[in-house]
């Protein structure tokens, strides 16, 4: 059964990368409508669909932040803009780490609306809305939905507006005759299509397989807590002697752990179906959410630490004790596995909510149910294990106060990683209570404390006494001593990546003192690092990025900050960064046919967006891809993957593809 259930999750993770490698992201459909509301007054709507996974930026935000919804109008004939655009949909906001700000978008579908004041009987306008589309992984260069409408209106028209409108339109005329519209039929051969071997994407899959990992660790704890390893050999001699013959007793115990795996795995599939992927995406991202689970963790810590025992109520258990004696067969085994998830819920009941917290704010679907799939094999493992081997069980530890040692542990742990749904609500608030260097500080002591309470400096109240420190205590209490001195430079800047997943971010911290290893783009613009490159011999590092782009800045901080990975791009590559939605206007409008199609690119951002999808065809940053200065790639390309190994690797091969080339 193991064998069979192993093989459909191998199949499961294969085919994960398969849902989510597509390169060329069209997430977002709009559909343009205009609506009268008074004789003088329209209203412009885009009405947007979008892909699940995806979001929309709101119109009104500060400056500073993601891609917002704007909009433009070209060309306008008895008819002008009144107000601000305007976003009626679901807008939901949150607090961003990157832009330290909240931000404001819209997921499902979204609505903009414009209001048109109509001064002519016969008015006609076209122009386009901009915005900015992100999931958890890419963003998109800004996309434009163009509109053009027409229509009569039912008014009077003055003298003197029929003489406005008519000199507002000559004007219009003659601005556009003076434009110069570049017609690039000729493209530049560096910048020809190429085949590009594209990064295969397996974050996702190696996220499920931590996911999964993380869950079987959990569970593995839980069988050395008070509540449940004092049972395994009683459970396990009750199935061996109650059955006819030994097989008999295997059986019922395979049908046991098997019973075990399928009431947990159910609370995580019933998280996943409550939520869903964007009710879990959002739960991730709601202070008042993130509030309640730095609640409930104290509660847990506090509960390990032996302050108080949460404990469900017995009656309970015993009904399902007694259901189970009555049933007998599968259904009686099944009723003993849940009298055993009920009497044990004092030492699994935390660890298990700590699972599911941070489990459901991954905003990964999958994640409950796997995690409660990896608690619940390694909580039903060992009374398989022991019913296939009984002699094994006179070699168990016996119980003792090490157990509790374990759950004191476990309270730190969880008073920890508390903190780090506290720092997500105080950003949302704007309190500043919980900066980067208080962060730290905190857990500098509470690591401290845990390490000087393994060396036996320190009981709690279900603790015995004890004449000496075991040798595993010891060691322990050392890791965790080391771990606490590790983070004592985080409070002067130092990056401390290891933790960077939990801490807040480094803008929050008001004092810093290592800036070395900054990496900066020596070009922003692909033909004037072409130049360069002919003339020194060296190789273009393209990096498709965005201002708005949260996991363009995550790569900059977390692999462009490491020293060999910083002296690499600074004297191996010649480091172009081209920014997808810079709004700077072209000197002069960019406009091309591709496959019988016109083009008009009007920013550097709308340019470098084109380059990216007709040379490389991709759309989604962040982008690196390393070329020759005739435009050939000198290998695969790079997303979104903090590995610096892999990336080191990456730059490696490519300056090798170069010296060969």
């Amino acid at each position: 059964m193991r064998h069979r259930l192993g093989a459909w999750l191998n199949i499961l993770f294969l085919m994960l990368p398969l849902l989510v490698c597509a390169q060329l992201e069209e997430p977002v459909k709009f559909e343009v409508k205009q609506r009268k509301v008074s004789p003088t007054e329209i209203l412009l709507e885009f009405h947007g669909t979008i892909d699940s996974g995806w979001h929309i930026y709101s119109c009104d935000m500060p400056h500073g932040g993601p891609t917002v919804a704007s909009f433009h109008m070209e060309k306008a004939k008895g008819v002008k803009p009144v107000g601000k655009l305007e976003a009626k949909g679901n807008v939901k906001e949150k607090y961003d780490d990157l832009f330290s700000m909240n931000v404001k978008y819209m997921e499902g579908t979204a609505l903009f609306q414009q209001r048109l004041q109509i001064t002519e009987k016969n008015y006609a306008a076209s122009g386009y809305l901009e915005y900015g589309t992100c999931n958890d992984q890419n963003c998109l260069p800004p996309k434009e939905v163009p509109f053009e409408i027409t229509g009569v209106a039912k008014i009077e028209k003055t003298t003197e507006d029929a003489a406005a409108s008519k000199t507002s339109l000559n004007e219009e005329k003659d601005s556009v005759n003076e434009a110069t519209v570049e017609k690039a039929s000729m493209l530049p051969d560096y910048w020809m299509p190429v085949n590009v071997k594209q990064q295969t994407d397996d974050t996702q899959q190696t996220s499920l397989y931590w996911i999964f990992l993380m869950g079987l660790l959990g569970g593995l704890i839980a069988v050395v807590t008070p509540c449940v390893w004092p049972i395994i050999p009683m459970t396990v001699s009750y199935f061996t002697k109650r059955a006819e013959h030994w097989g008999g007793g295997i059986r019922d115990a395979v049908i046991y752990g098997l019973s075990i795996i399928i009431i947990y795995v159910g609370m995580g599939l019933l998280i996943t179906l409550l939520f869903g992927s964007d009710g879990l995406n959002a739960l991730s991202t709601s202070a008042v959410f993130n509030l309640i689970c730095f609640a409930i963790l104290i509660v847990f810590a506090a509960s390990f630490m032996g302050g108080f025992e949460i404990t469900l109520p017995s009656s309970w258990g015993n009904k399902t004790d007694n259901a189970a004696e009555a049933k007998g067969g599968v259904v009686g085994i099944f009723l003993m596995a849940t009298t055993l998830t009920i009497v044990s819920f004092s030492c699994t009941g935390p660890i298990i909510g700590f699972l599911l917290v941070d489990l459901t704010t991954s905003s990964n679907f999958l994640a409950p149910v796997l995690g409660m799939l990896g608690f619940a094999i390694a909580l039903a493992l060992p009374f398989t294990l022991f019913a296939l081997f009984p002699a094994l069980i006179k070699k168990l530890p016996k119980s003792g106060g090490w157990m509790n040692t374990i759950k004191v542990t476990l309270g730190f742990i969880e008073l920890a990683f508390a903190l780090k749904f506290l720092s997500v609500a105080d950003m949302a608030y704007g309190w500043h209570i919980l900066g980067r260097e208080v962060f730290l500080a905190l857990w500098i002591v509470i690591f401290a404390l845990l390490g000087i309470y393994l060396l036996g400096k320190l009981r709690f109240p279900a603790d015995e006494p004890q004449s000496c420190t075991s040798v595993p205590r010891f060691f322990c209490g050392l890791i965790s001593l080391a771990f606490a001195v590790y983070m004592l430079p985080g409070l002067w800047g130092a990056p401390l990546k290891g933790i960077s997943a939990f801490a807040p971010p480094m803008s929050t911290q008001d004092f810093k003192i290592n800036t070395s290893h900054e990496v900066r783009a020596q070009f922003d613009d692909f033909d004037q690092a072409v130049q360069m490159a002919r003339e020194t011999g060296k190789p273009l590092l393209l990096d498709f990025t965005g201002y708005g782009c949260v996991n363009c800045r995550k790569m900059e901080a977390a692999v462009w900050t490491d020293p060999e990975i910083a002296d690499i791009l600074k004297e191996k590559f010649i480091l172009v960064s081209l920014y997808v939605d810079d709004r700077t206007p072209l000197d002069q409008p960019f406009e091309t046919d591709i496959d019988g199609k016109r083009i008009t690119l009007r920013t550097k951002g709308q340019l470098w967006s084109f380059l990216q999808s007709y040379k490389f065809g991709a759309n989604t940053q962040p982008f690196y891809i390393p070329v020759t200065s005739d435009g050939k790639p000198l290998n695969h390309s790079y997303s979104y993957n903090e590995d610096v190994d892999k990336y080191k690797a990456f730059l490696l091969k490519a300056i090798e593809n170069n010296k060969k080339q």
